[in-house]
């Protein structure tokens, strides 16, 4: 029968160092509060029941935890006496009767399920209490596991370790599985008689261990146990994220020119033989299929990119942009909530907003739809194999019907049957001489100021 647990996420803390109008779990990595990030290595690890201690900012980050799949209940932390306090908060939920319990913390978003589902196998091989620690060769700072014939027998804070303590390199991360059954009675034996007057959760280890339990500690890359206090680290944490995700996409198959140039959201979709050049940023919601182009200095959110379709450089895709295979969005173009038909071109200089535009059709140069009145948004339909002139203004709603023509610098406000020649510009008159006349007189103007003064 599978093991029931509970993972009890932390994120409480009033985030001073971050020196933030929010808490600091709501911050984002890779477009995503980073407490996000927590819940979705909590479900990997096929946890779908969280107790959520929460403080600052409460209500707005329960909503950012609810990933879907997972079961969160929120529990209000009122004051901070440390760790093992702070595990209690949750004391209904952990009293539920899980076989594990999971103890991790909101500001570590880069933990992945492989740690936590080795906790869980310490517990279902008999620990009570497992320990998530990690190597390092800059241990300074870090509470030491001192593990003795395959038990964790304490983990030894560096104020009070001895120097032969103090070369070891394998550190607390703070993150720990507790065997559910035995939990509360662990927790509640925690005391605060120390400088702080605080309830430390490593003080567990002692007390299991003080009532003949088995206590043992498995191992974590160190990167995936790096905690938040400052933007200083959040900015470490991103590019740790950026790095892995990168290089995951590139195994996948995904041509990166120069990969660490290149950011993305923690939802970024790039197919197999797709090529990304350099310095393109990806938002939240963007889907890239096999063999697109993205080329330099793009920016992509909320958008679709078919197969053999381009971008760039410089382009912007928003939120509902959706590029059929073959198409083309080129320099200096923006695209929002706009559908391209197969081998449609938007090659430059062009704005095509709320916009329907079939198969074949091409959009000249400094082309715009005008789709926002002040109040309302309204739709441009372009039909298939239909040619758009440069600097043309296509004023919503308005349909262009398929194999239309029409001519630069047009301001299309009526709609074009297919096959038709539109033309809505002012007719062009020439003055044969007026130039000449013109310089003279201003001349003669700049000539009398100057006299004058």
């Amino acid at each position: 029968m599978e093991r029931t647990c509970l993972a009890v996420i932390l994120a409480a803390g009033d985030s001073t160092r971050m020196k933030s109008s929010k808490s600091k779990v709501l911050h984002p990595v890779a477009g995503r509060p980073m407490i996000a990030h927590v819940v979705e290595a909590v479900a990997s690890a096929g946890i779908s029941s969280v107790a959520l201690v929460v403080g600052r900012d409460a209500e707005d980050v329960a909503k950012a935890a609810s990933i879907g799949g997972v079961s969160i209940e929120s529990y209000l932390q009122k004051e901070r006496l440390g760790t093992g306090h702070a595990v209690l908060a949750a004391r209904d939920a952990i009293a539920k009767g899980y076989d594990d319990i999971l103890v991790t913390y909101g500001d570590v978003p880069l933990q992945t399920d492989g740690p936590l589902k080795a906790a869980r196998q310490g517990l279902a091989d008999g620990s009570d209490v497992v320990v998530i620690g990690f190597h390092t060769d800059r241990p300074t700072g870090y509470g030491r596991l001192l593990v003795k014939d395959g038990e964790l027998i304490a983990i030894r804070e560096e104020k009070d370790a001895t120097d032969a303590e103090r070369t070891v390199t394998w550190c607390n991360s703070g993150l720990m599985a507790i065997n559910g059954s035995k939990a509360l009675d662990l927790l509640t034996r925690i005391g605060n008689a120390n400088a702080k007057g605080e309830f430390y959760l490593t003080d567990l280890v002692e007390i299991a261990r003080s009532l003949g339990g088995r206590v043992t500690a498995v191992d974590a890359p160190e990167i995936e146990m790096t905690g938040c206090n400052t933007r200083a680290e959040l900015a470490v944490i991103e590019r740790f994220w950026q790095e892995r995700r990168r290089h995951q996409m590139m195994l996948s198959g995904v041509t990166m020119i120069a990969p660490e140039t290149v950011f993305l959201a923690y939802d970024t979709v790039i197919g197999q033989d797709a090529l990304i050049e350099p310095n393109v940023v990806f938002g939240p919601g963007a889907v890239i299929d096999s063999g697109a182009v993205i080329h330099a200095f793009s920016h992509i959110e909320g958008a679709h990119v078919s197969q053999g379709a381009t971008v760039g450089p410089f382009a912007r895709l928003r939120p509902g942009a959706d590029l059929g295979a073959g198409s083309k969005v080129g320099n200096f173009c923006e695209v929002k909530n706009g559908r391209l038909g197969e081998g449609a071109k938007v090659n430059h200089l062009t704005y095509i907003g709320d916009a329907v535009i079939g198969a074949g059709s091409n959009i000249g140069a400094g082309t715009i739809t005008c789709n926002y009145d002040g109040v309302n948004k309204s739709e441009t339909v372009i039909g298939e194999n239909a040619f758009i002139g440069s600097n043309s203004s296509l004023v919503a709603p308005v349909t262009i019907g398929d194999g239309a023509y029409i001519a630069s610098g047009s301001v299309i406000t009526v709609n074009v049957p297919a096959d038709a020649l539109a033309l809505g510009r002012a007719r062009q008159e020439n003055k044969p001489g007026r130039a000449t006349l013109l310089r003279e007189r201003a001349l003669a103007i700049k000539a009398a100021k100057k006299a004058k003064a």
